[in-house]
């Protein structure tokens, strides 16, 4: 493959390097002449009184009453949402996450006319397969933090030579640092042709791609488009329900005859889900414009992220409760605290719309992939998909795998079993680089 550093001067790389303090993350002591300006450093910063600003606005919170019911029936409940508030603005710092964030080497680059951020981390050693990985809603690149040295450095984390990436991961669209579309039409599938044209910038001929949430649509119409270059994918979020048990969800039940038992587990999740877990994608399907509110209040913001998928609420209550399964305070608010600082709460909302405007199908609909394809399943996910579907789903399935802990946000709550998957995942792709 072309030398990934091509599109850089020498001056360039030294400049980025000596902004976000990550010289030692360009290993190759040649570099290409630059390829003009197509891609920019980036470097992080927010002034101090907007973080200041925050906290100020976390502290002014205006309380609603307490939930008339004593389960999560009816949201994110009073108690969880005041503890997260007393430890966002008394205790929470948020310029250690800002400080990971520069560690890294961020880039810009314009694609058709809006500018896409990432963050580019070379390996080391050669041969290294290159994968750009795609968050979701209400995610961001702060998931995929903990997953870029066990890929980039597998020897230092249980993990081979041989199983190196190079690893790319973009902020989507109206996400983050990315640039905040202004017009209509930014769907998964015009996403997916702008990550494909990324790393061909980037000088990667060859190479992966994976996703969840918005990160498996995006993903996977990759895979749909074949872009040249794309040996295969991996999701963590497959898309594999049957037709007969979409029509039978959208009727509101009962399931077909004759599940397997994890085909009956994953009906009841989904079913669960669309009787009681959609309530934020139709309001940002429909009327994402209207959600001032989060834009205006941080603890408003809080809570309509944490109140994705009940499982992952339930994991968020209880670290704010003293558990520390998966993830911790730091964790959640440095996601919550991005979404803020950079004022995406609708930018970002607004993906749900353009994509209920401009259909493909549905979420978990099978979209005919024909390239191979691995699949993790986690078992809180908002439904672990049946090995029986990801075959159906899947001709060319490569690798399947069911998980004994994690959930939506896997490569944030478990990076070790995420970055593991990964690894074997494609190593049977690995022999085309």
């Amino acid at each position: 493959m072309s030398d990934p550093h091509s599109y850089l001067t020498r001056r360039d790389v030294l400049v980025a390097a000596a902004a976000t303090g990550a010289a030692s993350l360009f290993p190759s002591p040649s570099l290409a002449a630059a390829a003009g300006d197509q891609i920019r450093p980036f470097t992080i910063s927010f002034p101090p009184e907007d973080v200041a600003d925050l906290r100020r606005r976390v502290a002014a919170t205006r309380w609603p009453d307490k939930e008339t019911v004593t389960d999560t029936t009816q949201g994110v409940q009073l108690a969880t949402a005041r503890k997260l508030a007393q430890y966002w603005a008394s205790d929470y710092d948020w310029s250690k996450c800002e400080a990971q964030l520069k560690a890294l080497p961020n880039f810009v680059t314009e694609i058709d006319g809006l500018d896409i951020h990432f963050i580019h981390v070379r390996s080391k050693h050669d041969k290294a397969l290159p994968v750009i990985i795609t968050h979701g809603w209400p995610g961001s690149i702060i998931e995929q933090i903990k997953i870029i040295a066990p890929l980039t450095d597998p020897t230092a984390h249980g993990g081979s030579a041989a199983d190196a990436f190079d690893v790319v991961i973009p902020s989507l669209p109206g996400y983050g640092f990315s640039g905040k579309p202004t017009a209509p039409g930014w769907t998964p599938v015009r996403i997916a042709k702008a990550w494909a044209t990324l790393m061909q910038r980037l000088g990667y001929t060859k190479y992966v791609a994976q996703g969840g949430d918005w990160g498996n649509a995006v993903t996977e119409l990759m895979a749909v488009q074949e872009p040249p270059g794309l040996l295969g994918i991996h999701t963590n979020m497959a898309a594999t329900v049957p037709a007969d048990i979409s029509k039978a969800l959208a009727a509101g039940g009962p399931p077909p005859a004759g599940l397997s038992p994890d085909e009956k587990r994953a009906w009841d999740q989904l079913d669960d889900f669309y009787k009681n877990g959609l309530g934020y994608a139709i309001e940002m399907n429909n009327r994402p414009q209207t959600l001032y509110g989060i834009v205006d209040s941080p603890v408003g913001l809080a809570a309509w992220m944490l109140d994705h998928d009940i499982r992952s609420y339930e994991l968020i209550a209880g670290v704010f409760d003293g558990k520390s399964e998966g993830l911790t305070r730091d964790d959640i608010l440095d996601n919550v605290t991005l979404y803020w600082l950079t004022n995406t709460p609708i930018s970002s909302a607004r993906l749900y719309w353009d994509n209920a405007h401009f259909p493909t199908g549905g979420f978990f609909d099978p979209r005919g992939i024909k390239i191979p394809v691995a699949v993790s399943a986690f078992p809180d996910e908002i439904y672990q998909a049946p090995q029986s579907w990801a075959q159906k789903a899947y001709p060319k399935l490569i690798h399947y795998n069911r998980l004994p802990k994690g959930g939506h946000f896997a490569a944030w709550e478990q990076p070790a079993a995420f970055s593991a998957e990964l690894r074997t995942s494609f190593r049977p792709l690995r022999q085309q680089i």
